[in-house]
């Protein structure tokens, strides 16, 4: 399976250093490393997180096989879902543009935003990034 995820589901996999098993292949736009390194580096400024943790999240975060996509058509498609559910800005369309795009699902800890995109995208849970399907 190949899973779109969001910031959040991307951080706690960085948080609790999971491996996801490689049948399954995640995917996520561009934006994903700027976000992920700006919360962790407001996590340490707000004392939340210390400077090693931190360190260690980024680490794994490098570590992980995540597929950043960001191409012409992922942008095109994420203005019109921003548009279409009236959000201000364009930062979760992206995701789950590229879950329309590229995954078979979209996987998020976000259930207000799992609210709002349900009916453009598949979701899945978290759960579901660590099951291997027989094929």
């Amino acid at each position: 399976m190949r899973f779109a995820i969001a910031l959040d589901t991307a951080l706690r996999l960085f948080r609790e250093r999971i491996e996801v098993p490689s049948q399954n292949s995640l995917v996520a736009p561009t934006l994903l490393r700027s976000q992920a390194l700006s919360h962790l580096y407001t996590s340490v400024l707000r004392g939340e997180l210390d400077m090693q943790n931190a360190a260690s999240q980024l680490d794994q975060m490098r570590l992980l096989k995540i597929r950043l996509l960001g191409d012409r058509v992922l942008q095109k498609v994420a203005w019109e879902i921003a548009e279409q559910l009236q959000w201000k800005d364009t930062f979760a369309a992206e995701y789950v543009a590229l879950a329309k795009l590229q995954a078979d699902a979209f996987v998020t800890l976000d259930d207000d935003l799992a609210r709002f995109v349900k009916n453009i995208v598949p979701l899945a849970p978290f759960d579901e990034l660590l099951t291997v399907r027989d094929t």
